[in-house]
């Protein structure tokens, strides 16, 4: 990808050298861990999960999203260890046939805040179990082969999640508008049913490093 840490392209690479950088930054900040790529692949050794959950304790002052599409090693893996508590645990719910059993999963992980990525949200998914979740987030698809949204899915996750007393944020349209008109996602903009989404699971409260 002609960047620094990507001379390998999406080839698994672990970067331990990279687990201090959080550690040097004393304001509190939110990380996204594992961007572009899954802690929880299945070629990620549990040793060097662990010490990213590790640094993580470290630093009580920030808080980190983990998000996975391996959701089936997320029970074995907690059943003998503890979630951090500034460890958001989510996973992603594209579809009904991968995404939704992955909740389940999920629900099974003790951990502070449990989250749903409904992104990019490719069909309706039906009938959605939001107990133990505590926040969903909804968006569509970006890029040159992105496919579109419709308003109907992204507003029946809304309308559950509202009705379960789930915090619900709507992240974007992604390439393809409301009306389903190909633009860039800046311009389709962030509103879903006439309003902005932004709701948050808890007020988090950092903990002075």
């Amino acid at each position: 990808m002609g960047s620094t840490g990507y001379e390998n392209g999406f080839e698994l690479t672990v970067h331990p050298e990279r687990l201090q950088q959080p550690k040097s930054r004393k304001l509190p900040t939110t990380y996204f861990v594992n961007s572009m790529s899954d802690l929880f692949h299945q070629d990620v050794p549990d040793a060097f999960i662990e010490k990213v959950l590790q640094v993580c304790r470290e630093t009580p002052q920030h808080t980190y999203q983990v998000l996975t599409k391996r959701a089936e090693r997320l029970p074995d893996f907690f059943a003998k260890r503890e979630c951090p508590i500034n460890v958001w645990l989510g996973v992603s719910v594209e579809d009904k046939k991968y995404g939704v059993p992955r909740i389940a999963h999920l629900r099974k992980v003790k951990a502070a805040v449990r989250f749903l990525s409904v992104e990019p949200l490719l069909e309706d998914v039906g009938r959605l179990n939001l107990k133990g979740i505590h926040w969903v987030i909804v968006g569509g698809e970006s890029g040159a082969k992105a496919r579109p949204m419709k308003p109907e899915w992204a507003d029946h996750v809304r309308a559950q999640a509202i009705a379960q007393d789930v915090a619900f944020f709507f992240k974007q349209w992604g390439a393809w508008g409301a009306d389903g008109i190909r633009r860039d996602k800046k311009s389709n903009g962030r509103e879903l049913n006439g309003r902005v989404w932004n709701d948050f699971p808890v007020r988090v409260v950092h903990v002075p490093a």
